[in-house]
């Protein structure tokens, strides 16, 4: 079992990864998302991918260590994000959002039940206004 601890920074980063579907849902492509409502959706989308990286940075490395995936890479991407804004590529993030946050999201949905307290840290997530978009999490 994984400290519960843990589960505040996936239960943001999942939060953030239903967050991102919802404000790209409706685009095509990465231009899209990029001119839609004066970049108002892709900049929302930038800034939840940084919310990812730094909450990423917080789980614990028991945890990196033994579910097989890219977590520095996730870090990485926070920090070129947030240091370099003005060169965010549309097409990136495009990327990202279609090839790498479902694979990302479906490790996090394997590590929950491994993590002490999921259950009543779910109830009270639930309760929050923060995670609205977790409901799903209770057939787990």
């Amino acid at each position: 079992m994984y400290s519960s601890n843990n589960l505040i920074h996936i239960f943001t980063i999942l939060e953030a990864i239903q967050k991102i579907n919802i404000y790209c849902k409706d685009f095509e492509d990465d231009e899209e998302l990029y001119i839609a409502n004066d970049q108002l959706n892709f900049n929302a989308v930038v800034n939840l991918l940084i919310a990812i990286g730094e909450e990423n940075k917080k789980i614990d490395n028991a945890i990196k260590t033994d579910y097989n995936f890219h977590w520095k890479d996730i870090s990485k991407m926070r920090d070129k994000i947030s240091h370099n804004y003005r060169g965010v590529s549309p097409y990136i993030v495009w990327d990202i959002i279609l090839n790498f946050l479902p694979e990302y999201k479906k490790v996090l949905l394997q590590v929950l039940p491994n993590i002490e307290d999921f259950n009543e840290a779910l109830k009270d997530a639930l309760d929050s206004k923060f995670y609205t978009h977790l409901e799903y999490l209770n057939k787990i």
